[in-house]
Parts: structure tokens; C-alpha cells; sequence
């Protein structure tokens, strides 16, 4: 039997088209945008994949309960804590789309990094004022070390960028062990040891109920008072208000946030309770770190491959663990 899978997603024509181009096996794509009464149905009971962004935008909340063979959610998005686990059977495979968006990512942190370590927002409006300090320094970055907190994906290809820079890497992860060349491996009991230890700290864990307020007071507190701090993970990671007092308190710590607390996708709109905006030891960007060209067209073909797997029987990328949520 060909195996049906529900895309959830709106998309054109041509996008469709590609899509089922990427297959390397028969399948029946069914898209659920649009489709009303029997056809809704019958594509409901018969798909056995549901491929999507955000469940809950796309069907609207309870409809996940109306699939009746559903064995396996496939994410585009490399981040689960938007779904709504309690709806999705005990039975159901769900995969996140990991490191689909790593090296778009990875260029997003570097290019915070270097603009926070050199000053370049703060002199660009000190030359706006007419002030022209040329003996003012700023860092040089051969010889410090990063700590990334998530060592997936995009914590490998941010590690990747930084080497050849002269940077040395400390890393967290969940096994505490790697393939890769760095100073330094642990887990999240690590952490202290890792934060104190960086000049440059990248958080690219995700959002899970455990990592949720996860970079506090203390956690800031053990940092060096420069170091540079770059979330392109998720916002709620970091205590807002711990942050925005630390900056304030910290004049030469440097903060850069691609990831926020209340965000449109998520909240219908963008908020901060503190104006964070008037510091100039920080820097944000609309968590657009992936929107760069060929990055969705990437996030799909990954998608696909691990549909693929699924359906094969070969183990499958990025298995979310609902425990780890719930």
C-alpha cells in the first residue's frame, strides 16, 4: 500500500510540485489546507505521516486526535516545545528537523559575536555624534574560548566557524562525549565549569521543561564579567529580567538575542518587559537566524529524507522525547 502523508502547511503549486519531487519512493501527498468535509476525512483517517510547522496553526487546536493512522509527525521546525503533546498518541513517532538550519545559524552567531566583541553598533553611534575615538579597543577573539550550551547540529557547525578564528571549544551536550576536537566536553552538570570558563557562550539547547529559566542570576553570575552571551535557542531559556539586570549592572558584558520571550509565531505578537533596546552592550535580530535563501528548500529535503527513513525502517533523526516536555 502507498504510504498517504498530510502536509499541513499552506503552499503553492510550485512548491507542491517540488515537494513530491524530493521523494525517492511512492507516496500520496494530501494537502490539508483547503480541504472541507469528505475530503478532510478521508485524507484524516487515510495518512499515516503528518508533515508540519505548528499543528495547532495549521488545524487548529484537537485536531490532532482526528487522525486516525497517524504513526509519525515529521517537524520542518528543528524545535518541539510548540506542540501540544497531550493531544499526540503514546504511539506516534514524532521528529524534530535537526540541524536543517545549522549553517545559516551558525553565521547569524558569528556575525553577533563579532559585531558585540567589536563594538560596531556602539562606535557606529558615537561616529553619528561626531565622536571619532580611534584608540578605543575592542576584542580580538584568536585564543578565547566559546561554550555552547547544546552541542547538535548548529552548536558543531558554530563550532566549526569558530576554529579557524584561533577560538577553543567547551561543550555541553546530553551524552557528554563527542567525536569532535574540543577543549572540553561535559553535560549539563557541567555547566558552572563551562559558563565560567568561556569568553563567548552560544545557547543552541532546546527548549525543554528542564531548560526553561535555565540561564538565571547565578548562571550569569558565574560568567566573566566581558564575556559575550549569543541565544539563537529559544528566549524563555534566559530569565529576561536576570538579563536585562546583569547588563545594566555589567557595562562590558554583551548580550545578542536571536530568540525572544514573546514572540509573534507563538503569542500573535512581539513584546519585552524591559528596554533592552537602550543598552548598548546589547543586540537583537527577529529571530530570522534561518531565513536566508535555499534554507527552506534544505528544511524540506531533510524532512523528506527521515520520512523516508521512517518508512523504510531505519532509525530516524531528532526523536523528540514527549517526557521531556510534559
Amino acid at each position: 500500500m502507498i504510504p498517504v502523508i498530510a502536509i499541513g502547511m499552506q503552499m503553492a503549486e510550485e512548491r507542491r510540485q517540488m515537494l513530491a519531487g524530493l521523494f525517492h519512493r511512492d507516496v500520496r501527498l494530501g494537502f490539508l489546507a483547503g480541504l472541507t468535509g469528505e475530503s478532510r476525512e478521508d485524507l484524516l483517517r487515510d495518512a499515516s505521516v503528518y508533515l508540519a510547522w505548528s499543528p495547532i496553526q495549521e488545524l487548529g487546536a484537537g485536531v490532532l486526535r482526528a487522525f486516525r493512522n497517524l504513526r509519525m509527525i515529521q517537524l520542518l521546525s528543528a524545535g518541539a516545545d510548540h506542540l501540544p503533546f497531550s493531544e499526540i498518541g503514546q504511539d506516534i513517532l514524532i521528529a524534530s528537523n535537526v540541524g536543517a538550519y545549522a549553517e545559516p545559524m551558525a553565521e547569524h552567531v558569528l556575525a553577533m559575536m563579532l559585531a558585540l566583541g567589536k563594538n560596531l553598533l556602539r562606535e557606529h553611534a558615537a561616529l553619528g555624534r561626531g565622536e571619532f575615538n580611534q584608540v578605543r579597543r575592542n576584542r580580538r577573539f584568536r585564543g578565547m574560548s566559546c561554550g555552547i550550551i547544546g552541542f547538535g547540529g548548529i552548536g558543531k557547525a558554530v563550532a566549526g566557524l569558530l576554529r579557524p578564528l584561533g577560538m577553543s571549544i567547551m561543550a555541553i551536550n546530553s551524552s557528554g562525549r563527542t567525536e569532535e576536537a574540543v577543549q572540553f566536553i561535559g553535560t549539563l552538570a557541567d555547566l558552572r565549569t563551562v559558563l565560567s570558563r568561556s569568553d563567548v557562550i552560544v545557547i543552541t539547547i532546546p527548549l525543554t521543561k528542564a531548560m526553561r529559566g535555565m540561564i538565571g542570576r547565578d548562571q550569569l553570575s558565574w560568567m566573566k564579567e566581558d564575556a559575550i552571551l549569543v541565544n539563537v535557542a529559544r528566549g524563555a531559556i534566559v530569565d529576561q529580567e536576570a538579563l536585562y539586570g546583569h547588563l545594566v549592572s555589567h557595562p562590558e558584558f554583551r548580550a545578542g538575542m536571536d530568540a525572544w520571550w514573546v514572540e509573534p509565531f507563538g503569542d500573535g505578537r512581539f513584546a519585552v518587559d524591559h528596554p533592552f533596546f537602550s543598552l548598548p552592550n546589547f543586540l537583537g535580530s527577529p529571530h530570522n537566524s534561518a531565513i536566508t535563501p535555499g534554507t527552506a528548500e534544505h528544511a524540506l529535503q531533510r524532512a523528506v529524507e527521515n520520512i523516508e527513513r521512517f518508512l523504510d525502517g531505519v532509525p530516524v533523526q531528532g526523536i523528540v522525547k514527549r517526557e521531556d516536555y510534559l
